[in-house]
């Protein structure tokens, strides 16, 4: 290790966002970088801990200490390596995750600074890109085919892992361009599809093909083909059943997330199917992620103005103590697109959509509480009687996601990411989809005996 003590000396330095007023008018990416001076200085504050937590905490397994180290002495390319011998995708997570590795670093836990390990990860994938440290595998063949359906983080991960192997991947996906959620559910200005098409184009260079526009059967395994594996993720989403349900202006997060993506990748919508909060009044519901991108979103649609309501209770501030280090916190979270113009509130349970000539106008909400009795599992909610109306000409659904049926496992069929575990983050995703390709490369090997 360069410098143990280096925490003690360097305060830790985030590369922030891009200015709201500018960020609020495209869709480019808003996060900045830093330069390769601060970045280094960055990893040295990496304590290499006896017991390295972040590396419990990641599901992928990734080892910070050995890559900050790395990166911290200049070596670029070794730290590169490292985190790709755990992580094939770094410069999705580096964008997208969580960071539940930084919530149970130690430094976390002692000055609620911890090591910028997410944004290190982002520098290294870039650099890698940059100086030419990604390029294709050019694997023994075994003379094995699998069927990936679903071009998602898991589909990516099972098809990278199982080529690396040897075996001959071809995927599928009914959508006209690969990524799934991370192409048609992830707005552009956290992950910019440019940085997909990049990494996409270093796996087709790996002898992995992708077929796009193609509906599959996910009963058997297709004819040619020696094993299957679904990954086609949680794509129903979860309704809120209120009368005025049926008014026009209410729509799933997905409609109004995956169009946009369409329409900046160039899709030609027509005007009159446009999901637009230009000059609405939105109202989101639902207080995760992605109720937060549906706020980024109509913010740089021109909406009139933007609230998020939850029905769950809010969150403490910085600390809980349900959830103590190293667990990932239960806290008030704060993105970026919350920074750009929105009103939020908590404890509000919908209770129907008002209608005005076939449109919505509004919600009917009423304020809930929530107690918690000892040998409880959960809190119990508990109306109050004080009921109010929300005014909105827009409403998005933003309620997550609903866990489909899968077909009985047969021989040769295999499931992985959220269409086996339920929806759950791009990390979870990718990590099931390595530890699934381990099962199918077993597998296949086990056929050649």
């Amino acid at each position: 290790m360069g410098d143990p003590k280096a925490f003690l000396t360097v305060p830790r330095k985030e590369a922030g966002y891009r200015p709201v007023y500018e960020r609020i008018r495209d869709f480019s990416q808003v996060e900045q970088t830093l330069n390769s001076h601060d970045r280094r200085q960055q990893a040295s504050r990496c304590m290499d801990c006896g017991l390295p937590f972040c590396h419990w905490a990641c599901p992928l397994g990734n080892k910070p200490p050995e890559f900050q180290d790395a990166l911290f002495r200049g070596k670029w390319e070794e730290a590169y390596r490292l985190l790709a011998e755990t992580n094939d995708f770094p410069e999705f997570t580096g964008r997208v995750c969580p960071a539940l590795c930084e919530k149970s670093c130690v430094l976390k836990l002692s000055f609620d600074a911890p090591v910028t390990i997410r944004e290190n990860e982002l520098a290294l994938a870039e650099a890698a890109f940059r100086e030419g440290y990604v390029v294709p595998l050019r694997p023994r063949r075994t003379g094995r085919r699998v069927a990936v359906v679903g071009s998602g983080p898991a589909g990516l991960s099972v098809a990278c892992r199982l080529n690396a192997r040897g075996h001959e991947v071809v995927v599928f996906d009914r959508q006209p361009r690969p990524g799934g959620l991370l192409r048609y559910g992830i707005p552009n200005f956290k992950l910019d599809k440019s940085v997909i098409d990049r990494r996409i184009r270093v796996m087709e260079a790996s002898g992995i093909r992708f077929e796009m526009g193609r509906e599959m059967d996910t009963t058997h395994v297709p004819e040619g083909f020696d094993a299957c594996v679904r990954c086609t993720g949680t794509p129903v989403a979860r309704d809120l059943p209120l009368p005025g349900r049926e008014a026009a202006g209410i729509y799933f997060a997905l409609d109004q997330l995956g169009q946009q993506n369409r329409l900046l990748d160039g899709e030609d919508i027509p005007e009159a199917d446009r999901v637009s909060a230009k000059g609405r009044r939105v109202l989101v519901i639902g207080g995760g992620d992605t109720g937060s991108d549906c706020v980024g979103t109509s913010i740089r649609q021109g909406a009139l103005s933007v609230e998020q309501i939850e029905i769950m209770p809010q969150p403490p501030v910085g600390a809980n103590p349900q959830t103590p280090w190293p667990m990932w916190p239960a806290v008030l979270k704060t993105t970026s697109s919350h920074e750009e113009g929105c009103r939020r509130r908590w404890s509000l349970s919908s209770r129907r959509f008002l209608v005005r000539d076939g449109r919505v106008c509004g919600v009917e909400v009423e304020q809930v509480e929530w107690d918690k009795r000892d040998g409880d599992s959960r809190p119990t909610m508990r109306p109050t009687g004080r009921v109010e109306v929300i005014e909105a000409d827009m409403v998005l659904l933003a309620l997550g996601f609903l866990r489909t049926e899968t077909a009985t496992e047969a021989r040769g069929l295999f499931t992985a990411g959220d269409a086996a575990q339920g929806p759950g983050l791009v990390v979870r995703a990718l990590a099931d989809g390595r530890r699934v390709a381990a099962e199918i490369d077993a597998y296949l090997n086990g056929l050649n005996r």
